[in-house]
């Protein structure tokens, strides 16, 4: 009796865990029928042309993968990074990438790209939203309405943004009482200066 209720234990888990891998497989199928793949390898394998794809990838010492990086003819790819195939190449093995923040494509080997999701550093399955490869809404700050410029090609050199009033033109009068005045005072002589 006990066996049983252990059989049917783990029966119960097998199923529930291939349902939710079906499930998981299902949500992430139309990123791989879109192009979208995730890293398995972790390094310097991702390059800028098709031969120092298969350089890297033999593991050359590491003043060429320096020298390389110092070049920007390398990139690091690390298990988990989402990208794009925008070309395979069966005969050499090679495929053609696109990677968020790079403004270029780049190639590696096929066999360090997997149609499975494999979760990154922090145990994430990146998206092309949440690693910026597709942008997931535009950013547009809405501040009203602009205003009309007051200078440009058909302003009037020297005209006053306020009608009737010029730019140079300091006010006139006398100043309420309390408020500050804005005249210039007059400069008293000094002594010793005849008059």
């Amino acid at each position: 009796m006990q066996s049983a209720k252990s059989f049917i234990r783990l029966a119960v888990a097998v199923a529930a865990t291939v349902i939710a891998s079906i499930a998981l497989g299902g949500k992430y199928d139309d990123l791989t029928a879109k192009g979208f793949r995730w890293a398995t390898a972790d390094g310097p394998f991702a390059t800028v042309s098709k031969d120092d794809a298969h350089l890297v990838a033999n593991h050359p010492p590491d003043h060429v993968i320096l020298k390389m990086v110092e070049q920007v003819k390398v990139f690091y790819l690390t298990p988990g990074t989402i990208v794009q195939v925008t070309e395979d190449d069966p005969h050499t093995g090679l495929s053609k990438i696109r990677m968020a923040g790079i403004t270029s494509d780049l190639w590696t080997l096929t066999q360090f790209l997997s149609k499975r999701p494999v979760k990154d550093t922090y145990g994430v399955i990146e998206t092309p939203e949440t690693s910026g490869l597709i942008p997931s809404t535009t950013n547009v700050l809405d501040v009203g309405p602009t205003p009309t410029p007051s200078f440009g090609p058909t302003a009037t050199p020297g005209a006053s943004p306020i009608p009737g009033e010029s730019p140079l033109s300091m006010p006139t009068g006398s100043p309420s009482p309390g408020e500050p005045s804005l005249s210039m005072p007059t400069p008293s002589p000094t002594p010793g200066t005849a008059q």
